[in-house]
């Protein structure tokens, strides 16, 4: 038996404001079938039961749970950020905003406050999965994020990092997982960090048609063989051979790459030699563009956790959230919440029958 959505939204749990009959589909005829109790009127006993299918209107609906996390749609809603269009800011000179996201919430809001791309990050790792560092996290993981990420973003470009272990094997195995990222993940591109070494790598990934953002710098996957998280840049070998990394990826496809913990200065001149998109974190404002773990700038932890020198704490997560949640909790054992107003009414009537049924129990 065929349902219409209005049939369908009884069994979730909402009520309608006028009498409802299911509709049935004939299988053989393609039209409704309602049976002789229908509120319309001009169906009697002795009417055909039968009629064309029509659009039925949206009945006025009362949610006793919560609504679409979505909320309400903005009036108007942004286009969709594409990779023309973050070519178009680079060639403009308009900088390039991007954050990290690791949940629905979080890439919710990121959208809504209007960021250019959203970077499902490997640094959920530690900031969303309580993890020692980003080696840790799976590929599992990532794609749940990635998923989660993808469900709230309208707008923004989103990427999804290649965790450790996932491509560094061969090409093959880089495609394979970043085909993953996007018809599992949702993604519209992957980020992959390494730089000459792994240029056949983004190569085969391009080629199949997926955008890749490269990451040179400071590796946070190689942590320990740069001997922990060091700013990288800070001679003039090393300098170089951060600007060949970059140029090497930008000749194997990358669309933009990061920098991470490079000397300003040395950043300004490796986006000054290259023909795509630097993205700085902790490589000052001469890039095309900035990133940042939206847990860090957001001020999401406790006080007294460390922070990296670039990050600016935009705000206090952790307080507010904090502050609401105590007050809460105090409210609770005060017996102060729920007031009157957060509960739902009983008719006077029922309630007086509810009670004398009980008597008895």
């Amino acid at each position: 038996m065929y349902l219409t959505p209005a049939a369908r939204s009884l069994s979730r749990g909402t009520r309608l404001a006028t009498p409802f009959v299911p509709l049935v589909l004939s299988a053989t005829t393609g039209t409704t079938t309602a049976p002789a109790t229908s509120i319309l009127s001009s169906i009697t006993p002795t009417s055909p039961v039968t009629s064309p299918i029509l659009p039925l209107r949206r009945p006025t609906q009362a949610r006793w749970s919560s609504h679409s996390p979505m909320g309400t749609p903005p009036a108007n809603p942004r286009k969709r950020v594409t990779l023309p269009m973050l070519r178009d800011m680079y060639a403009k000179g308009d900088p390039i905003t991007m954050i990290t996201a690791h949940d629905f919430p979080s890439a919710h809001v990121a959208d809504a406050a209007g960021m250019d791309v959203i970077l499902v990050g490997d640094s959920l790792a530690m900031v969303a999965l309580g993890m020692e560092d980003t080696s840790e996290v799976v590929v599992e993981e990532m794609l749940l994020h990635c998923r989660s990420v993808a469900r709230a973003t309208k707008a923004a470009f989103t990427i999804g990092d290649l965790p450790m272990g996932s491509y560094e094997m061969s090409p093959a195995q880089a495609l394979e997982t970043a085909i993953r990222f996007v018809k599992e993940g949702r993604m519209k591109g992957v980020k992959l960090e390494g730089g000459r070494e792994m240029a056949p790598t983004i190569q085969k990934i391009t080629e199949a048609g997926i955008p890749v953002l490269g990451h040179v710098g400071l590796t946070p996957q190689r942590q320990n063989s740069l001997g922990g998280f060091r700013v990288q840049g800070k001679t003039v070998s090393s300098a170089l051979r951060i600007l060949e990394d970059a140029l090497a990826v930008q000749e194997a496809g990358c669309f933009a790459v990061v920098l991470e913990a490079v000397p300003p200065e040395v950043a300004a001149i490796i986006t000054q030699k290259l023909s795509i998109p630097t993205i700085g974190i902790g490589a000052g404002n001469g890039c095309s563009g900035q990133v940042l773990v939206q847990v860090d700038m957001t001020g999401n932890f406790p006080p007294g956790r460390t922070i990296p020198k670039f990050v600016k704490k935009y705000g206090d997560v952790w307080g507010e959230s904090f502050r609401a949640i105590e007050a809460y909790r105090d409210e609770v054992k005060s017996r102060q919440y729920p007031a009157k107003e957060h509960t739902y009414a009983m008719p006077a009537k029922e309630l007086e029958g509810f009670v004398e049924a009980v008597k008895n129990i």
